[in-house]
């Protein structure tokens, strides 16, 4: 089961999923419907059942059968099949065994290293084995550790009928690194009492409660004429994005914030003295502070707009997801599940709000409550990615506890 995870882990990082987030198509690449395809094979070779490929949606879902005559609540796994906007073609894996706790040279010609004086979490895997990137592009581990989890536990579970467990759902989808992924899951056709996104960072993560998401976009309409002859007649763009930008509370941003503290992130901001565009993020875990920060932004763009006859300063908003925790918390029936199942095999749950959202996030909103659970990776998203192979083990070891303490 080692060498399966493993092998599974090194080829699957191998091939290029990356979403697009100017693209309109589901998925928004078609090498994540190659991808989805390649895991529909590997499905049936590992002795899944009722495999399925959803055009609407993008999704791969596969079931294991119940092997007991007891009820037995139907649990979902589910993991995501894109990578992160970095580099991720020709992505080529190292391994490093009995790590020594010191610097791990990543590519020697371009001088690339992964250091604990930069990342001190590596000293938490001395001894283990990792898995880390050339330093050229990212490893993938986001979400691909939680894809081989899923499948190692399943094929653990089908090799040993001796452990009793209830029917279990797989699912595998796409573009959740561009937040439209589980926009369009089908919950029906799923149809688990809860799941679990196997999504998240170092051992023992254990998230039911996400931040609440907005996107911002912010117009600016100016008036350019000729600086010779411009006084009361131009209107400068780029001063009143400015403006905008600084009206905000300058402490409140991701640099500057921590657990449940939210935020605006301003992501872009382009133009001229005609016309500027911003782009944000509005992030808060408590939803009347969420509303707040959208009016906050509203009444900036109002009082920018005061002296003007026109309107200047337009703000385009978009809910994008909304803390899970008040789905999970009214049931907490799959959170302490598999907090018992981290206890039972020796791991410590690290229970606290993400800084973000999963496909968990939305798919709580649509009625099956879906907290979050470590995969194992660190320093996602660019070329110091990397993940023990020892984290990839405790995730499907707690997988099969967990569907075996369901079935007690």
């Amino acid at each position: 089961m080692y060498e399966n995870l493993v092998d599974r882990f090194l080829t699957y990082v191998k091939i290029e999923t990356q979403s697009d987030v100017l693209s309109d198509t589901v998925p928004s690449t078609q090498t994540q419907v190659e991808f989805a395809k390649k895991l529909m094979t590997d499905l049936k070779e590992i002795g899944m059942k009722e495999i399925v490929y959803n055009d609407a949606n993008g999704f791969v879902t596969a079931t294991l059968p119940a092997n007991t005559d007891k009820y037995v609540p139907v649990i979902g796994y589910i993991a995501h099949m894109d990578t992160a906007d970095f580099t991720a073609e020709n992505v080529n894996p190292q391994i490093h065994e009995d790590y020594d706790g010191g610097e791990i040279i990543l590519n020697k010609e371009l001088k690339i290293r992964l250091s604990p004086k930069d990342f001190p979490n590596l000293k938490n895997y001395i001894g283990q084995t990792l898995i880390t990137t050339d330093g050229t592009t990212l490893l993938g581990s986001d979400d691909k550790s939680g894809i081989v989890e899923i499948f190692a536990a399943m094929e653990h579970l089908i090799d040993h009928p001796e452990i009793k467990h209830g029917k279990i759902r797989v699912a595998f989808g796409p573009d959740e690194e561009i937040g439209i992924g589980a926009d369009k899951f089908d919950v029906g056709h799923f149809s688990a009492d809860f799941a679990y996104t196997i999504d998240g960072g170092p051992v023992g993560e254990l998230q039911y409660e996400s931040f609440n998401a907005a996107g911002v976009k912010v117009l600016i309409q100016g008036k350019n004429v000729h600086p010779g002859t411009a006084k009361d007649k131009m209107v400068n763009a780029l001063k009143l994005a400015i403006a905008f930008n600084e009206a905000l509370p300058s402490h409140e941003v991701p640099e500057q914030t921590d657990d449940r503290e939210g935020f605006f992130h301003l992501l872009s901001i382009k133009g001229t003295v005609e016309a500027a565009t911003m782009e944000y993020i509005i992030r808060d875990h408590d939803r009347e502070l969420f509303i707040k920060r959208k009016q906050l932004m509203r009444d900036i763009a109002t009082r920018l707009n005061a002296p003007f006859e026109e309107k200047r300063v337009k703000v385009l908003m978009k809910d994008q997801y909304y803390n899970m925790r008040e789905v999970i918390e009214k049931d907490m029936t799959s959170v302490e599940l598999a907090d018992k199942a981290m206890k039972n095999i020796g791991i410590e749950p690290i229970i606290k709000p993400i800084r973000g959202g999963t496909d968990g996030s939305k798919i709580s909103f649509m009625g099956m409550p879906t907290p979050n659970i470590f995969a194992g990776g660190e320093n996602f998203h660019g070329r110091y990615e990397f993940v023990a192979v020892e984290s990839m083990e405790k995730a499907k070891d707690v997988l099969i506890e967990i569907a075996r303490l369901a079935a007690e």
